[in-house]
């Protein structure tokens, strides 16, 4: 292995989940952390952590040159992104290289590409991937925005080039409604992501929100591991995933597998990334967009295949060919993965405070980022633990996760457990006949 010691350039569960790693590996990692977690979980399990600034992100985990520092001082060859914060920043990636560091991901240079979601766009176009009807590049007028909608057809979206999570995205049904959003929308992605271009592509009404896991070594071999179901979803953020998806065929995930390694090959991708798709009624998919970092649901992933992902990203960074080639990789049984956050879980609103007590239950795999004692502050994302249950069967995990559910106590805040457990135990979802319009229609 190349690399003696490795940076965590984030925090919480993923910080945790990537020192878990790094550990079995042999590999000596150094955490970074704000004034608000001084005392956290990841802090505490590196072999060395570093302070970076005071607790808004602007002031710590999005400061390039602290986490570069902090690199140096320890003597880290390497920095783990994780996901969110800098994670799909080619700024960081670049100024890593720079400075003699091995970012665990893919290329600055690929990293911006796909970031832009109008170029993601028109490179997947050319690599004969199909993308949601739409325009070919920024709309520069509300008159422009309103012919293209007009020629598309209403319902249409309107997307920030460089936005992520749900934020800069607004559904039109109508000229009006177009009007109203246009300078709105460009001034969320501007605020959000330094950026105000938008662009416009069709709305599918009721989709199915699926990706799939490519990983590539950057020397023109790719492969997918499989595909990941994240239909359900509040405000447009996964809040569930599973694999393998209840929608698809054989001829189906053939079709769509291979669809994301042609995308990945075509791009020149290293390391692991994910390409997300939508289908709709007639079973069409059209490609969303490239994220180029470890997502959140990796986890699923993992329990179905046996392979640690943060292993191959670290073993991939340092230069070794993928750890196995595609008729090697199976799966088996099924899981499902659910993201327990600290909010309202009427109004999906934030709910910080201090967990005074906890208790995660047994038979299921639990990522956490807090503990007993630990303090969920209001800046940053409410994720606190991902839990996760496998079986031979789509129903046996099912009925697993219902009975975690049941049993997690996370006392002194708020968490959405309750909604989770009314997903899990809808119609729709036990059926696998859902949509992205699941938890909207639950509530409506």
């Amino acid at each position: 292995m190349a690399f003696q010691k490795i940076l965590i350039a984030n925090r919480g569960e993923i910080a945790r989940r990537v020192i878990r790693t790094c550990r079995k590996m042999g590999i000596q990692t150094v955490a970074v952390y704000s004034d608000a977690d001084r005392d956290a979980p990841h802090v505490r399990e590196a072999d060395e952590a570093v302070w970076i600034g005071p607790p808004p992100v602007a002031q710590s985990y999005l400061r390039i040159d602290a986490i570069l520092d902090a690199a140096r001082q320890t003597g880290a060859e390497a920095i783990h992104p994780g996901y969110g914060f800098l994670s799909e920043n080619g700024e960081f990636a670049a100024r890593c290289e720079e400075a003699g560091l091995v970012f665990i991901g893919p290329s600055p240079e690929v990293i911006t590409a796909m970031g832009s979601k109008i170029e993601a766009r028109r490179r997947m176009k050319e690599a004969g991937v199909p993308v949601v009807p739409g325009g070919e590049g920024a709309v520069e007028s509300l008159e422009q925005a309103l012919a293209l909608a007009e020629e598309i057809g209403y319902p249409v979206m309107l997307k920030a080039s460089a936005g992520g999570g749900g934020i800069g995205m607004s559904l039109v049904r109508s000229p009006e409604e177009l009007t109203k959003a246009y300078e709105s929308t460009r001034t969320r992605s501007r605020n959000y992501f330094g950026d105000e271009a938008v662009f416009l592509e069709k709305f599918v009404e009721n989709p199915r929100h699926i990706e799939v896991q490519v990983a590539a070594d950057g020397k023109g071999r790719v492969v997918h591991l499989f595909e990941r179901e994240c239909s359900v979803q509040r405000r447009h953020q996964k809040v569930i995933e599973e694999s393998p998806s209840p929608f698809l065929d054989e001829e189906k995930r053939a079709r769509l597998t291979d669809a994301a390694v042609r995308g990945a090959a075509a791009i020149g991708y290293r390391n692991l990334g994910t390409m997300e798709f939508i289908f709709d009624g007639e079973g069409n998919f059209y490609f969303l967009e490239m994220n180029t970092r470890l997502q959140v649901e990796h986890p699923v992933t993992e329990m179905i295949t046996g392979l640690d992902l943060v292993e191959w990203q670290i073993r991939i960074a340092a230069g070794e060919p993928l750890p196995l080639d595609q008729d090697r990789i199976s799966r088996r049984g099924a899981a499902i993965e659910c993201r327990v956050y600290a909010e309202d879980p009427v109004r999906f609103l934030p709910s910080p405070g201090t967990v005074t007590a906890l208790e995660w239950p047994g038979d299921v795999r639990v990522d956490a980022g807090v503990e007993a004692g630990s303090a969920v502050t209001p800046y940053y994302d409410p994720l606190i633990a991902k839990i996760i249950a496998w079986g031979e069967s789509r129903a046996e995990a099912t009925e697993r996760l219902e009975r975690a559910l049941e049993s997690v106590r996370i006392d002194g805040i708020k968490t959405n457990v309750p909604m989770l457990l009314e997903v899990l135990r809808s119609e729709p979802f036990r059926r696998g006949t859902y949509t992205t319009e699941l938890v909207q229609r639950l509530r409506s």
